[in-house]
């Protein structure tokens, strides 16, 4: 019965198709990457030399860099489909539905998805390991063997993921089990205290200690340990305290806004300020990962002209892996923009609709759209770049974080990802003009 059920609800409704292939194309991607990512740096803890250590310990910072925003947005692809399951699980309920019954569609749905998606993720990154093994480090290929994982690590990911995506739904599903109608009728308010920002302020100060007290570390495991919960925490606070600020400066904009695209735009924000951030978070991250590429040029440009054959050696498998891990960003930037800007028209489907047969001109819901996710991403920009410099000042200190060179790269990778934003949205226009032309 549960099955049928299930096989039911997976038919496509006003949404379409897209419901779910977004879901399972994220998890693809993001399976992937993950994989991509923990294969590549794999094989610098094989190496033993007096350069080892300094290699494991770049390791370590890129997979921080990578790995925690790619978590995060694996929660966010199992979050993806919710309001359609949500609606079709709290109608169901309301019809007389059990608790275990909406729970158990639940965690089949968001598991199935999760695993289909991680699956084809996996096929992708076996597909890839052959281009991954003619990287370079140390002035020879990686090779494919030392950048493919074994086959038991291949095969428990996408279980491990569909678990935490069916980990997700149940979390997700205890509005639905307790107040139905209240999810049919979207009555639900978000509610975002301001001890997420002491949370978060206490996080960069514990971060910026870390630092300081680095080069006094008993041991290289100390020292990689420190390092990954330095960059770890400071980036993951940014999903902590980056959804309470919005709400702070959409409050305001509601309140001063003039036209009406300045007022939807607001609301819009302030309706769910985390999804809102989910629109802009992965700019969180190239910002972050602006300043340290920005402050690692810099360092390069500086022991370059006095560097000896092995140390140039040692500059320029930095320099790769910078541009790796640089490149890794974008990846996920467009993947977070593009997915969730279309998930975005979808969960406001009816919206749409209800404003196109009010008479209202599809550019003005487009403006509207634009400012809601370009008003939050300068927030974002500007909060994740500071944040980043707070954590790497005990570093490289703000002589190399101010230097030209630093700059320069802050703002080529800043303008890409702010860049990549836009194309999303530009790209995403379609889905919104069919969704205000579509009949309810």
């Amino acid at each position: 019965m549960i099955a049928r059920i299930a096989w039911l609800l997976a038919r496509p409704g006003t949404a379409g198709s897209a419901a779910s292939v977004l879901p399972i194309t994220a998890f693809g991607i993001v399976t992937a990457l993950l994989l991509t990512v923990v294969g590549g740096a794999q094989t610098f803890w094989s190496w033993t030399d007096e350069y080892a250590a300094t290699y494991q310990a770049l390791a370590v910072i890129a997979l921080v860099l990578l790995v925690v925003p790619l978590v995060s947005l694996g929660g966010a692809a199992a979050r993806l489909s919710a309001r359609r399951r949500d609606d079709r699980l709290a109608t169901l309920r309301l019809l007389g539905a059990t608790g275990a019954t909406v729970s158990a569609l639940a965690v089949l749905e968001s598991a199935v998805l999760a695993l289909v998606g991680a699956v084809a993720g996996v096929a992708a990154y076996l597909a890839i390991v052959p281009a991954l093994g003619l990287i370079a480090f140390r002035g020879e290929a990686l090779g494919a063997s030392g950048v493919l994982l074994p086959w038991p690590v291949l095969i428990a990911v996408p279980f491990g993921i569909a678990a935490l995506a069916a980990l997700s739904a149940v979390i997700g599903l205890r509005q639905v089990v307790i107040s139905p109608l209240g999810v049919r009728t979207r009555q639900t308010a978000p509610k975002l205290h301001w001890l997420r920002f002491a949370i978060g302020a206490a996080v960069i100060v514990v971060a910026f200690g870390l630092m300081s007290v680095l080069q006094v570390a008993g041991s290289v495991m100390v020292i990689l340990a420190m390092l990954a919960a330095g960059f770890g925490g400071a980036l993951a606070v940014l999903n902590l305290v980056g959804p309470w600020v919005i709400r702070l400066i959409a409050g305001a904009q509601a309140k001063r806004a003039k036209t009406p695209a300045r007022l939807l735009a607001a609301r819009a924000v302030l309706e769910s300020p985390k999804a809102a951030w989910r629109q802009v978070g992965g700019i969180a991250m190239t910002s972050f990962m602006a300043v340290f590429a920005g402050a690692g040029v810099a360092v390069l440009d500086v022991m370059g002209s006095e560097a000896d054959a092995a140390s140039r050696l040692l500059m320029a498998d930095i320099r790769t892996g910078i541009l790796i891990t640089v490149v890794g960003s974008f990846l996920m930037v467009a993947c977070s923009v593009g997915v969730n800007q279309a998930a975005g028209i979808l969960d406001r489907g009816e919206l749409y609709r209800s404003l196109g047969m009010l008479g209202m001109p599809t550019a003005t819901m487009d403006a509207a759209r634009r400012r809601a996710v370009m008003s939050p991403l300068r927030i974002t920009a500007i909060g994740s770049a500071l944040t980043a410099a707070v954590v790497m000042l005990p570093l490289t200190g703000i002589t190399l974080i101010v230097a030209p060179l630093s700059l320069l790269v802050i703002a080529g990778v800043l303008a890409a990802g702010i860049g990549i934003v836009w194309f999303g949205l530009a790209a995403t226009r379609p889905v919104l003009e069919r969704a205000a032309a579509a009949v309810g």
